[in-house]
């Protein structure tokens, strides 16, 4: 009895000893205080408030894992000392000693904090400490191999990866904005978390279920939900869109471009099903004969391609598809198929002649299975002359020769149009811009001459001088005729003539050559066609070798001489003692009753080109000394 009454006195002293020795987790534990920090931040563990009564002056910081204490922080007289081990280097005191700091804080750090003190009395304080790290973007990978809805278990349809968080995010699936669910052989989601060795977790969830056809188009995607100590968040990955096959329920045609077809135009014709994949397209056209359809070929699509396309592909078309899988096949509806076009278009007369002075008229025709509307164009200006079918001339000139061009078109389709050019010849002999043409050449060079004339029939091109020609055809009634020939005495003294000739005349340039011993160098002049509508082209005169001063002189002593002149002869005139008249004109002296009546001779200083055409040999001359004077009755 008294053996019993030693031990428990002995139990009962040890324990009040281990109490006064201050060792930590005997006690009664009380509830710890809670502490929530991110990753990476400092945690402060306060010991007791800084105003505090008590003394902070010997305090022991212990960490419990796993209820199991371990020193790793000493407070002797204000000044602090950390114990060899993980947190040797993170911790330091704050705030008068009663804050102690733990940097860069781990999802490792996780635990409790026990801060004892021992001076003038035993007290303690525990820290629970909660570490949050919020998850990366979550990433999703779709099943891009697609699923079929002939399938009778949950295939897999996209993958959610979390990366990096802590605790564990909590992760929902979405479809079309709706959260999945698990249901029983329709929908399935499977989690799974790996732990990195920064103690940080990576989430992986699949999403499996069974699809149907409406669901082709269906967005999923998934949200990650996680803590942290400021509240709730949550971050959503990108939406994504499984491939689904079914099989087709029908198939149909379709055509591009949409609305009016016309000739020239690109065309394709394609076959369209609404299942997926594709079933294996045919494409075939009406026979206009037999009525049997007939199969087209198309390219490795299944488009037939018409290019260009032509009226012979108007008809009837049909679709056929083969479902490779289900060896079903299916027809779509016949599509009949319009290309507008307009064709044979034509002129009559097909070779149009005529007589200056006549008419002429030309009638233009075609076929369309469309209204058409017909234009008449100059061919060299483009200008619209008629709209109808038909264009009359009158009174036509030599001008009036050459092409004439008849639109034929649909204004229900534009750009559906086709022409027709017929060139109008006029009789007459050869007509050239020109008579004569002065050029300055160097002696011993090689000379490019050229000489252009029209006229129906089409003329024939001469020259008096013997050198390399050559011909190119204008038009059907127009020629242009070249000459290489070198520069002699003998062709300055007589200079060079281009003859023109048909059935009706001939008509003849000159052109004349001088030395131009003010250039040296030149080793070959080339006389270009001045080009001129419906005309012979001139020859480009080369500038005169005077030099400006001297020609200013020469027009200055001109106008002193002339002013001399006109100064004597009324000098003359006033003493009575100059005749009025000239030979070949009537006086101007007028009988009394008609002095207020006279007459004013003017001269035109026209060139020849201007005054007209030059008429072939066999037309209209004038007289030796008729200039084209014209004189202006001013009398009344």
């Amino acid at each position: 009895m008294v053996l019993c009454r030693l031990v428990c006195a002995l139990l009962l002293a040890a324990g009040c000893c281990r109490r006064a020795a201050g060792v930590p987790g005997e006690a009664e534990q009380p509830e710890p205080e809670l502490l929530e920090v991110e990753v990476g931040s400092t945690a402060l563990l306060k010991c007791g408030a800084s105003h505090s009564p008590g003394n902070f002056s010997h305090i022991d910081w212990f960490s419990v894992h796993k209820g199991k204490p371990t020193l790793i922080f000493r407070v002797r007289q204000g000044q602090g000392q950390s114990e060899p081990g993980e947190y040797q280097h993170r911790l330091s005191l704050e705030d008068k000693g009663t804050t102690l700091a733990l940097t860069h804080v781990t999802p490792h750090d996780e635990r409790i904090f026990l801060c004892q003190g021992k001076r003038p009395r035993s007290q303690e304080r525990r820290i629970q400490l909660r570490v949050y790290k919020a998850p990366e973007e979550p990433s999703i990978q779709v099943n891009a191999l697609g699923i079929s809805v002939n399938s009778r278990e949950p295939e897999e349809v996209a993958t959610c990866v979390g990366r990096n968080g802590y605790p564990i995010p909590q992760v929902i699936w979405y479809k079309n904005g709706q959260p999945l669910k698990e249901e029983k052989n329709r929908v399935h989601i499977q989690s799974s978390q790996i732990v990195e060795s920064s103690g940080l977790y990576t989430l992986r969830s699949v999403l499996k279920a069974q699809l149907l056809k409406e669901d082709k188009d269906a967005q999923f995607y998934c949200e990650l939900n996680y803590r942290l100590p400021s509240g709730n968040h949550m971050k959503e990955s990108r939406e994504v869109t499984v491939p689904v096959f079914y099989p087709a329920e029908r198939v149909w045609l379709e055509v591009e471009p949409v609305g009016m077809l016309k000739e020239g135009d690109r065309v394709e014709i394609r076959c369209l099903a609404d299942g997926n994949p594709p079933p294996h397209f045919s494409i075939s056209k009406q026979n206009l004969s037999t009525r049997e359809m007939e199969e087209e070929t198309t390219n490795d699509n299944g488009i037939l391609v018409l290019e260009p396309a032509q009226k012979e592909h108007s008809g009837l078309y049909e679709c056929q598809g083969l479902d490779l899988e289900t060896t079903a096949s299916l027809q779509s509806d016949q599509q009949e198929l319009l290309v507008n076009y307009v064709s044979d278009v034509w002129v009559s007369p097909a070779a149009p002649e005529s007589q200056e002075g006549s008419s002429l008229t030309l009638t233009c025709k075609a076929q369309s299975n469309q209204d058409l509307e017909f234009q008449w164009l100059r061919e060299k200006t483009g200008k619209v002359l008629e709209k109808g079918p038909v264009l009359q001339l009158h009174n036509l000139k030599r001008e009036a020769g050459g092409g004439y061009r008849c639109v034929a078109s649909v204004p229900s389709v534009p750009g559906l149009n086709r022409t027709q050019l017929v060139n109008v010849a006029i009789f007459g002999p050869p007509w050239m811009a020109l008579k004569q043409r002065k050029m300055w050449v160097q002696k011993d060079t090689l000379l490019n001459l050229s000489c252009e004339a029209s006229g129906h029939p089409r003329p024939t091109i001469s020259w008096n001088v013997k050198g390399t020609a050559s011909e190119q055809d204008q038009d059907p009634q127009s020629v242009l005729s070249f000459l290489n020939v070198l520069v002699t005495p003998q062709l300055l003294e007589t200079g060079a003539e281009c003859v023109a000739s048909n059935s009706l005349g001939k008509n003849t340039t000159i052109i004349f050559l001088e030395l131009d011993s003010s250039r040296t160098g030149l080793n070959m002049s080339t006389v270009s066609p001045h080009t001129r509508a419906n005309s012979t082209s001139t020859e480009k005169k080369l500038p005169e070798p005077e030099s400006k001063g001297v020609v200013i002189v020469a027009v200055t002593v001109c106008v002193l001489v002339l002013a001399v002149l006109g100064a004597l002869l009324y000098f003359f005139y006033k003493k009575g003692k100059l005749p009025c008249g000239r030979s070949g004109k009537q006086e101007i002296t007028l009988p009394p009753s008609r002095k207020s009546e006279f007459v004013v001779e003017v001269k035109s200083d026209k060139l020849p080109e201007e005054m007209g055409l030059l008429q072939g040999s066999n037309g209209d001359k004038r007289a030796p000394g008729d200039q084209g004077e014209k004189y202006i009755d001013l009398r009344h």
